[in-house]
């Protein structure tokens, strides 16, 4: 027979491991996620392509199930562009949710893109298929179960969750985002992006834009101490080239306003931008990981943003 403080030990327990698992997202949802928007039949969902319009289906049905809010006609919005030499017309549509925040007005927008290459010259293998598992199909997914968890955990920020189209095309989602922005942007605190976060050979995951707003450092260097994957800050100083990755993604255009930015991603690996980015070839420990370990980032932002 347990006593009252046995009974009262174990209810503690309990609730105290069901803590634990709030604070992880869904390994499953996430790889199962991951799977759908590289699989062949999206076609390397290039914008305006028929792969995309699946891909923003699936993440428009997930934000509605939720059940989020959204400042935008049924979570979409359109845009449209003209390509690079000006000869093509372009429909884009970015997919955007928002959880309002208990504590603030003030803002954190998560963002990755959704969009990849399409369908381009064959390998040696005869496949003509860019999946983009990697790029970013892993990114997107992240953004789906995070919305998922910070709908059970409401945030102490507000935060916007964008899929964002036509990144591939010149950060022209992005661009469209910050153009035509639900709030006044002075109202953002911080764009975190996430652009390519499944698989590193040296176990890595870099976090870009600390450079430009050290604060930021401060908050997540105690998360990087023996972290899985290796939370490394850099590629983000001015006149190193390629090496900085300051324009290289969907925060660029938020870095253009002012904005600060963190963008989490891995250093270029073989498949990128091949036919070889498929499911197949991703780490998944690493890739949940990653995410995790991206969510434990937000988490501690939205708790010590503001802060003296």
């Amino acid at each position: 027979m347990h006593t009252y403080r046995q009974v009262l030990l174990l209810v503690l327990s309990f609730f105290s491991l069901n803590q634990a698992f709030a604070q992880e997202l869904s390994e499953r949802s996430l790889i199962k996620s991951m799977v759908f928007l590289s699989a062949d039949k999206l076609e390397g969902r290039r914008t305006g392509e028929k792969g995309n319009m699946e891909a923003r289906e699936f993440i428009l049905n997930h934000f509605q199930k939720l059940n989020l809010d959204s400042h935008y006609t049924d979570y979409l919005q359109p845009f449209s562009f003209k390509s690079r030499r000006g000869e093509k017309e372009y429909e884009g549509v970015n997919v955007v949710a928002f959880i309002p925040g208990t504590e603030s007005k003030k803002l954190i927008v998560v963002t990755a893109h959704y969009d990849h290459v399409g369908i381009g010259r064959k390998n040696a293998e005869g496949d003509s298929i860019y999946n983009g598992a990697d790029d970013n199909a892993s990114g997107t997914a992240a953004l789906l179960e995070m919305a998922t968890f910070f709908s059970n955990n409401p945030p102490k920020h507000g935060i916007i969750f964008a899929a964002l189209d036509a990144e591939e095309l010149g950060l022209q989602g992005a661009r469209a985002l910050v153009r035509d922005f639900p709030f006044p942007l002075e109202q953002v605190l911080l764009n975190v992006n996430m652009d390519m976060i499944s698989r590193n050979e040296k176990g890595e995951l870099y976090v870009s834009g600390t450079h430009y707003n050290p604060g930021l450092k401060t908050i997540l260097e105690e998360l990087a101490v023996d972290s899985f994957p290796k939370l490394k800050f850099g590629h983000d100083i001015p006149g190193t080239g390629a090496d900085d990755w300051t324009r290289s993604s969907d925060h660029a255009a938020f870095f253009e306003k002012q904005i600060p930015h963190l963008y989490f991603g891995v250093e270029d690996h073989e498949d990128y931008h091949k036919p070889s980015d498929e499911y197949k070839n991703i780490d998944q420990k690493f890739f949940v990981s990653a995410a995790e370990l991206i969510l434990k980032c937000i988490l501690q932002l939205d708790e010590d943003l503001e802060k003296e």
